[in-house]
């Protein structure tokens, strides 16, 4: 049980980082929240987290490419929780598009924000959990942080390093009671997915359900996507004194994408 310890999950408005903060706070854990979206909508979120599990939760709306804005985030945690015991790096964005075609400031955007945020993070968050002798650190990778897809050359190289910083942050924590892993999923369904899948179907005229399948086969055995909740699921046990000497590890949840 996390209770009366302190999560903070980076882009936790919507999608993985919402369901990671769920399953963390539905574990006991009190939240800082972070991203992007609507004041109204997000206070929604923070004050229905509070109501439905009985813990306290915050929202910090640092921008993620900003490294002064990340550490004042963690600073933040630390006064107004008393500490920042599991970190979840989950922020992310993508561009599509040739090498030769792709727009330098495209590329500095996705690597400061699926990257070198991560390191922000985590180099703020360090020596408090030092300090305790206990932290748990979960960088959301990707498929795409093991192997690579065409035309998404900024994101796998910043997945890749996601996989990088994770083991040389759990090398340098082995024996001071903080771990660091990595999430590594394949398709999730999220908004952005279904649109393709439905603009596919209504292109081809086939059922829904069929351009599902063949969204999912182009890279995955199995004709299923991951759930966002299986997900927090897994950043939960992590999280836990079961996993207390696992650190430094990659974890799929791809449906089969990497064992091929």
């Amino acid at each position: 049980m996390l209770k009366g310890k302190t999560a903070l999950v980076t882009g936790s408005t919507s999608g993985i980082g919402l369901a990671t903060a769920r399953a963390l706070a539905a574990d006991g854990a009190n939240l800082m929240l972070n991203g992007f979206g609507d004041k109204d909508t997000i206070e929604a979120i923070r004050s229905g987290l509070e109501k439905e599990f009985g813990i306290k939760a915050s929202y910090s709306g640092a921008d993620m490419s900003k490294a002064a804005e990340i550490a004042e985030m963690v600073a933040t945690t630390e006064k107004e929780f008393g500490s920042l015991d599991v970190l979840v790096n989950n922020a992310g964005i993508q561009f599509v598009a040739n090498i030769e075609d792709f727009p330098v400031e495209r590329w500095d955007a996705v690597i400061a924000i699926n990257l070198s945020s991560a390191f922000h993070t985590i180099r703020a968050a360090m020596p408090g959990m030092k300090k305790r002798k206990w932290g748990r650190i979960i960088n959301i990778a990707s498929a795409h942080g093991l192997v690579a897809s065409a035309q998404k050359v900024a994101y796998v190289a910043a997945k890749h390093g996601i996989v990088g910083l994770t083991k040389v942050v759990a090398i340098e924590a082995a024996n001071a009671g903080v771990t660091c892993n990595a999430i590594c999923p394949g398709w999730v369904l999220t908004p952005l997915v279904q649109k393709q899948i439905d603009d596919r179907a209504k292109a081809s005229g086939k059922p829904v359900r069929d351009e599902e399948i063949a969204l999912l086969s182009e890279k995955q055995p199995m004709h299923q996507f991951t759930k966002p909740e299986s997900i927090g699921a897994l950043a939960v046990f992590l999280s836990g004194d079961a996993a207390a000497s696992i650190t430094g590890s990659a974890y799929s949840i791809d449906g089969g994408w990497v064992a091929q």
